[in-house]
């Protein structure tokens, strides 16, 4: 059976070391696995060292595929190799290099594979285009997670508490700090916590907190906006928060800071209008749930913690939130702007509110709200048109408003018919730097086109 050869090279802003260091923390397979592909970590043992296990279980509608791989040819600071042991593939091999770039403080990623299989031609062909797809990805993902490494190298190394670890947003920001070299500590409210988890109970067996990243909450777009869900929904972030703060200042040495989520639902409906972080609140179940949510939030200044409210947007991301659930529609050629598409969208890539988080909890600057958006909002319409273009199908179905309120009430009006144009002053002040600043380059890189 023949074998395929496919290779990529990228520039990294870091030698080959810190590189290579990068590769061996906790989380580095996580934050490589693209976000439209359903792949589930199964077991990982060993590392990146010689003998060291990986198992991934694939999900391709109903059928589910399980890989496993070993490592081999560890060289510290230079190559590691894996090959595929169970897995649809006669061979699978694959090389990751690290190489200096002679007078830079620079060096260079490189991926080989070596790869056949049954199939023909046509087999060999979608699998070198997947493969493209995948490692314009990875390369992109480590290359700015190195860049933001490079950036807070000289800070120390914190140990951090994670509430909503297991949330869409805690999924991708728990392993781009483990491997920025940051140790999680993810809160549970389960009595039992195993390795590395903590309940409130608990805390001050955990250890020393130096930061503590608050995510956990009911879902706000679940469905519709009953008198008991409206409950749950404020519930959660007001005693949950507040739970949270009470605990904290209990402990021997408090955190440094708090970053807690919030969202742009503070400013409610505000049409045309610009928003930042000095404008008052609006109108609104969901705003009343923000501004609940930040003044528990900022409790923790009375125990002199620093605390950050980040305003958060629409986060796109194909494994969760408003993106996955458009998909479906958008990908038979049945999508298109909701009601007028006049209404302006505040949207984030979920690199860039993990990336976001990263910087408040580094940068002492920052402390109250902090828009937590791209600085480039766009109209529902335009939203709509870019994501039929990324995907390359027609995005000419308009959704009637009258049916989403029939569907959803309330719940429309505020979410999917609200207008927020949302500007990240504070972030920007503060010099963060988007990985995602347009709506067309996060589109394509978090769907892999």
């Amino acid at each position: 059976m023949k074998s395929n050869h496919f290779s990529r090279s990228t520039p990294l802003p870091v030698s080959a070391a810190d590189a290579f260091a990068w590769h061996e923390r906790t989380g580095a397979l996580e934050r490589l696995m693209p976000p439209w592909e359903k792949v589930e970590l199964i077991e990982q043992s060993g590392g990146i060292r010689d003998g060291s296990r990986v198992v991934l279980r694939q999900h391709a509608g109903p059928v589910a595929i399980t890989l496993e791989a070993e490592h081999f040819g560890y060289r510290a600071g230079r190559e590691f190799n894996d090959r595929l042991v169970r897995g649809p593939f006669a061979r699978w091999e694959h090389r990751h290099g690290f190489e200096d770039t002679p007078g830079t403080r620079g060096s260079v990623l490189t991926d080989e594979i070596v790869y056949a299989m049954a199939g023909g031609p046509l087999a060999t062909g979608l699998v070198r285009r997947k493969l493209e797809r995948m490692f314009t990805y990875r390369h992109a993902v480590t290359r700015a997670d190195l860049a933001l490494w490079r950036r807070w190298s000289d800070r120390p190394r914190l140990r951090i508490l994670v509430s909503g670890a297991s949330g869409l947003l805690g999924r991708t920001l728990c392993p781009m700090l483990t491997t920025q070299g940051h140790t999680v500590i993810r809160l549970t409210r389960k009595p039992s916590a195993g390795p590395g988890e903590t309940d409130l109970e608990h805390l001050n067996a955990a250890g020393k907190i130096d930061a503590v990243v608050h995510l956990a909450g009911e879902n706000v777009a679940a469905g519709r906006w009953t008198a008991e869900r409206r409950q749950r929904i404020l519930k959660s972030r007001e005693e949950g928060t507040r739970k949270l703060v009470t605990a904290l200042g209990k402990l021997p040495e408090p955190p440094k800071v708090l970053v807690g989520a919030s969202a742009i639902g503070f400013y409610g409906n505000r049409g045309d209008a610009v928003c930042r972080e000095t404008d008052p609140h609006g109108r609104g179940f969901l705003s009343e749930v923000c501004q609940t949510w930040e003044r528990e939030t900022l409790a923790v200044r009375e125990f002199d913690t620093r605390g950050v409210c980040l305003r958060i947007g629409v986060v796109l991301s194909p494994a969760g939130g408003a993106l996955e659930k458009l998909l479906p529609l958008f990908q038979a050629g049945l999508g298109g702007p909701v009601g007028d598409g006049k209404m302006w969208m505040s949207w984030i890539s979920i690199d860039d509110v993990a990336g976001a988080i990263v910087h408040a909890l580094m940068d002492e600057s920052l402390s109250g709200p902090v828009n937590a958006v791209a600085p480039e909002p766009v109209t529902n319409a335009a939203f709509s048109g870019e994501l039929g273009r990324t995907l390359g199908r027609p995005a000419i179905v308009p959704v009637p408003a009258m049916a989403l309120r029939t569907m959803f009430g309330e719940m429309a009006d505020e979410t999917l018919l609200s207008s927020t144009r949302a500007e990240p002053v504070r972030l920007r002040q503060a010099g963060y730097e988007f990985r995602h600043a347009r709506l067309g380059a996060a589109l394509r890189h978090v769907l892999g086109v």
